[in-house]
């Protein structure tokens, strides 16, 4: 099928090659399905509880600071579609929970969500110290920004980067300078900028990533967003494909999310934009509209959003993914758009895996 204009089209290959790789891919799963193991008990996994593969690309993710500093209201809002007014009614960590978070089908993130009293944190680093930084990915210190123990907090942090100096060497490290809602809206840029001179300084040698943050506002999503896709482990192919597809459809912008998060993992821009925060935006309004759909039994499926200046599209991409479609050509029926969007998903699917295609979607004349 084609685009309407130019007759500019993409192809998946011959159509014998792509039912051969079908069957190929249908006796793989199910082997794969076959020598995975259950999840446990106290796992949750984004969609039906299911056995993970043992394909499945497994990352430790720590998500660690004080007592009350906001980690487990973040993480359910971001990966148990919680929405920020019902995270009161959470009660503490204890201890750690652990969950495992299944992202972009391959990769799974081992999320170790570290209750943050006085008495766990000095276990994590005497008793429990090697269990908790052992094969550390991703470092998430949550540091609460109008914290009265903020000596107590950088004194705990430094620990942390001590044994992830000795366990973990190669993890990357984010900061989140949490509640940025509670300061006054005119001092929060001087804030943040010194507590994030301070966090460099303290992490030395490591390279820290610190981001302002609050429960409230998008800026969660873009800090997660951020921390995800230096997880994803085919990114650099993944928007190679992706700008090639905004390319052939000749979409001022395409924007690719996590199915259950709806975090922005790629995205790719032809036309420059004036809000430099709408991606997280999109991600928080989609989010809050879909889960308005499930309380009303409703599922959300796609959107359409037109007027006299340009044309939005979102809609399920892969079986993990949506895309969003900006147009602003109005010679582009949307039913070209949306016969691209199909035609493409087959391609975007076989990315997904590890072990997927090494080569680019390509434009293609008839």
């Amino acid at each position: 099928m084609c685009k309407y204009k130019k007759n500019k089209c993409f192809e998946d290959g011959n159509a014998v090659y792509e039912i051969a790789k079908r069957i190929i891919d249908k006796q793989r799963q199910a082997a794969e399905e076959e020598e995975g193991c259950g999840a446990s008990e106290n796992t949750a996994v984004n969609g039906p509880l299911e056995a993970m593969s043992s394909t499945a690309m497994k990352k430790k993710v720590l998500l660690m600071g004080k007592s009350g500093s906001g980690k487990t209201s973040m993480r359910s809002i971001i990966f148990a579609n919680y929405i920020a007014r019902d995270t009161r009614r959470l009660g503490a960590t204890i201890d750690v929970e652990h969950s495992h978070v299944r992202f972009l089908g391959n990769l799974v993130l081992n999320l170790w969500d570290c209750g943050g009293q006085d008495t766990f944190m000095e276990n994590y680093f005497t008793s429990q110290r090697d269990n908790i930084f052992r094969n550390v990915e991703v470092l998430i210190y949550v540091f609460d920004v109008e914290s009265r123990e903020l000596e107590k907090d950088m004194h705990y942090y430094q620990s942390c980067l001590e044994a992830i100096l000795q366990n973990s060497p190669d993890a990357k490290v984010f900061c989140l300078v949490h509640k940025m809602d509670l300061v006054q809206e005119d001092q929060r840029d001087l804030i943040f900028k010194e507590r994030e001179e301070d966090l460099k300084r303290l992490s030395r040698p490591l390279a820290c990533t610190c981001f302002r943050t609050s429960i409230w506002d998008e800026t969660l999503y873009k800090a997660w967003s951020s921390i995800v896709y230096q997880l994803i482990p085919n990114v650099q192919q993944l928007e190679t494909n992706l700008r090639n597809f905004a390319q052939i459809i000749e979409a001022d912008e395409v924007l690719l999310f996590e199915r259950a998060t709806f975090l922005v993992i790629s995205h790719y821009q032809c036309k420059e934009q004036r809000d430099a925060h709408r991606f997280e935006k999109i991600s928080n309004i989609i989010k809050q509209f879909k889960l308005s759909c499930s309380k009303l039994a409703a599922s959300f499926q796609s959107m359409e959003v037109r007027n006299s200046n340009f044309a939005a599209f979102i809609d399920v991409f892969t079986s993990n993914t949506y895309v969003m479609v900006i147009m602003s050509d109005p010679s582009i029926p949307s039913a070209a758009t949306l016969i691209n969007i199909r035609n493409a998903r087959k391609h975007f699917e076989k990315l997904e895996r590890v072990d997927g295609p090494k080569h680019s979607l390509h434009m293609r004349m008839r």
